[in-house]
């Protein structure tokens, strides 16, 4: 697709390129909005659970994440505000009219409609003068019943809680409204929330329960630490000690979340909603605009700044998000239905434009003004646990990823098992979602499949019964030198089989960096037999030469850098138990390392070919898998096997660092893994 001029071109190092960036984005819209102003439309038929209406109140709302912060932090001269700001202004007025053509329609129960308030709102306390005050008595009457007509209303217990108690604040503060009229609503709500804490700053979508266990980016930027920091921002006079909490909050998530972010800018892609591509930054941006103070290492506005401008610059190289009309697509790297939710009109991706909130800062602020630092340095452990989501982030130099375990979204998300139960989910490589039952289609990267009926449909980890965190040991000459975080939790694949799984993920040590190891004991609890297949995949990655997209050739490990060391060789290696994928994105591989083999039978590594633009990242991806097969699985049998998965991320602006000669040697030095007992004739192994 051809890039979005002034943001696809820009260096992302100021406030004036921000800003470029942001206005870029909201002109490309201008040619979609409705006579009225009230509503955008872009033309592409795809639909949503809810009426079109309420997706053209996305498209008007979303880009108020912008225009309100433009107008806050003085951004626009009097030709801007013409042109980008007068049509959202005469917009409110006719959305909110009954009587106009363009009228956004009656609040009923789980609305649409309600999610797009918070945005309204935020509209209203940022630039209170041009969306309120300056309006007609009857339409500020209107805005203001229109709006009201959230409370009493059967509201999501989750994320949506914020969109309500962000919608009274407006209320209150620009509207009018007494505060003693809304206080129950609001404090209703925050006590709700309240119950979402799971510890250490983070939150989860909804409360933490057997039914439902998520943690993911609408717990920071997309929506519950960005909401509290908008609330400590507007709310400060009118509730003082709740919005003390959220600054302590926000300073506890922090520590934490800067981790998710590679040092190129990438965020590691997890969860739903991931069409809303750069509101990753989101929580970034709301604390500079709050101005909370955050703890070492992130107490500089340069190391805020370096996080939140190095993510727009990844993004501003991926040319594929736009449409040919300078629109964002629906999808990740690309344009991607499969990928898409049943919520996600053409309009969505325009929650994105919550990242802009930092030019509500004047170009004077110390923000813009600071030395743009680089990413903390994560020092001597290449794996940190963040216990509260259940997740291992790693940052190991050669690749930037997180595994995962006990997480649990029940609601009926598209490729729901694949955006929360997989092992591993890479900021570089992404990772793949299902299009149909079949394995190529299940694309079953950094996961484990299985079958009970041959290979028609297949299983993988979804909901895990019981999860917990372990500690595996790297030994040397029959010492612990090392402790290695371990993700453990175990899950039944069918109801109508009493088949259970046990899988713990081992994270990578100091000594074997580039590797996880995954272990699986397997047990029949039932009264019959079953034939088990099984399929391991390690991380799904560009499986088409650089050069005319060609196949990638075959080769063994005996050719495998006979090219000059500063060259990349792209190619597959598919010898016994390991396979290997070189391509320009970089190598992934997986091997086999133990089973018993009393049970386990036709081990056997190839490089699978899933359907195309099942990755978020490669629209042409290859998968290294080890499959194997369970057969007569009686009752009472258990059986157990290892893995080990490697990678090394060819990254944006790093390619050189990579050559043919390392790669091999570091996929020929595996990890030897030995469990049960501390007695080895090896000098170094993984113990658990």
């Amino acid at each position: 697709m051809p890039p979005l001029k002034g943001f696809s071109d820009n260096s992302f190092k100021t406030h004036d390129d921000f800003k470029d960036a942001c206005v870029s984005l909201l002109r490309a819209l201008k040619q979609y909005q409705s006579p009225g102003g009230a509503r955008i439309r872009l033309p592409l038929v795809t639909g949503t659970h809810f009426d079109d209406i309420a997706a053209q109140l996305e498209g008007y709302a979303r880009p108020l994440w912008a225009i309100g912060t433009l107008i806050h932090g003085d951004c626009l001269t009097a030709e801007d505000t013409e042109e980008l700001v007068e049509p959202y202004v005469r917009g409110l007025a006719n959305g909110t009219d009954p009587f106009h053509e363009e009228y956004w329609g009656e609040v009923v129960v789980r609305d649409q409609r309600m999610v797009e308030m918070e945005i309204i709102s935020f509209a209203l306390l940022a630039a209170p003068d041009s969306f309120y005050h300056s309006q007609a008595a009857s339409t500020q009457e209107n805005i203001k019943k229109w709006l009201y007509a959230c409370n009493g209303k059967d509201f999501p217990v989750t994320n949506w809680l914020w969109f309500r108690v962000m919608t009274n604040l407006a209320l209150v503060k620009v509207c009018g409204v007494p505060y003693t009229e809304v206080e129950q609503f609001m404090q209703a709500d925050l006590e709700e929330m309240d119950q979402f804490d799971i510890g250490e700053g983070w939150s989860a979508d909804g409360t933490w329960v057997e039914e439902r266990r998520q943690a993911d980016y609408y717990s920071g930027s997309f929506a519950i630490q960005f909401s509290q920091l908008l609330y400590v921002k507007f709310a400060a006079d009118l509730d003082r000690p709740r919005c003390e909490k959220f600054k302590e909050s926000a300073r506890a998530f922090a520590t934490s979340f800067w981790k998710y972010f590679d040092q190129n800018g990438a965020a590691i892609p997890f969860g739903r909603s991931l069409t809303y591509r750069f509101a990753f930054a989101g929580f970034w941006a709301a604390a500079a605009f709050t101005q909370v103070e955050l703890p070492p290492p992130l107490n500089d506005w340069g190391v805020i700044k370096g996080l939140l401008l190095r993510h727009f610059r990844w993004w501003s190289k991926k040319e594929d998000i736009f449409n040919i009309d300078s629109t964002l697509t629906i999808g990740f790297l690309y344009p991607n239905m499969y990928m898409s939710e049943d919520y996600n009109s053409p309009q969505s991706p325009y929650w994105a434009m919550k990242s802009f909130v930092a030019l509500a800062l004047s170009k004077s602020h110390p923000f813009w003004n600071a030395k743009e630092r680089p990413l903390p340095d994560v020092g001597k452990d290449v794996a940190t646990v963040i216990k509260p989501p259940m997740q291992i982030v790693c940052h190991t130099g050669n690749h930037h990823y997180l595994l995962s375990s006990g997480q649990f979204c029940p609601w009926p998300l598209k490729a729901t098992e694949a955006k929360y139960g997989k092992f591993a989910y890479s900021s570089h490589f992404g990772f793949s979602v299902p299009t149909g039952p079949i394995l190529m289609q299940t694309a079953p990267d950094s996961t484990l499949a299985l079958s009970k009926d041959e290979g028609d449909t297949w299983r993988v980890s979804w909901r895990p019964k019981r999860y917990q965190i372990r500690t595996a040991a790297f030994m040397r000459e029959g010492e612990a030198v090392e402790e290695i975080p371990v993700l453990w939790s175990s899950w039944k694949p069918w109801k109508d089989v009493a088949v259970e799984v046990e899988t713990s993920i081992i994270a990578p040590c100091k000594r074997w960096p580039d590797w996880y190891i995954t272990t699986h004991t397997i047990r029949n609890e039932g009264d019959r037999a079953v034939h088990i297949d099984g399929v391991q995949g390690g991380f799904s990655t560009q499986g088409r030469c650089s050069e005319r997209g060609g196949v990638l050739p075959a080769f063994s490990t005996d050719d495998f850098s006979v090219k000059a060391d500063s060259e990349y060789q792209e190619g597959t290696i598919e010898e016994g138990t390991g396979c290997l994928i070189l391509s320009d994105a970089g190598a992934s591989g997986i091997r086999h390392l133990d089973s018993d083999e009393s049970t386990v039978s036709e081990v056997e590594a190839s490089a699978l070919k899933p359907d195309a633009n099942t990755n978020l990242v490669w629209q042409r991806s290859l998968i290294p898998t080890v499959n194997f097969k369970l057969n007569s699985f009686r009752k009472g049998s258990e059986t157990m096997l290892a893995n080990a998965v490697f990678a090394m991320a060819r990254r944006q602006g790093m390619e050189s660092r990579y050559s043919s000669v390392d790669t091999r040697e570091k996929w020929t030095d595996v990890p030897i893994l030995r469990h049960g007992s501390e007695n080895s004739d090896e000098k170094e192994y993984i113990f658990i």
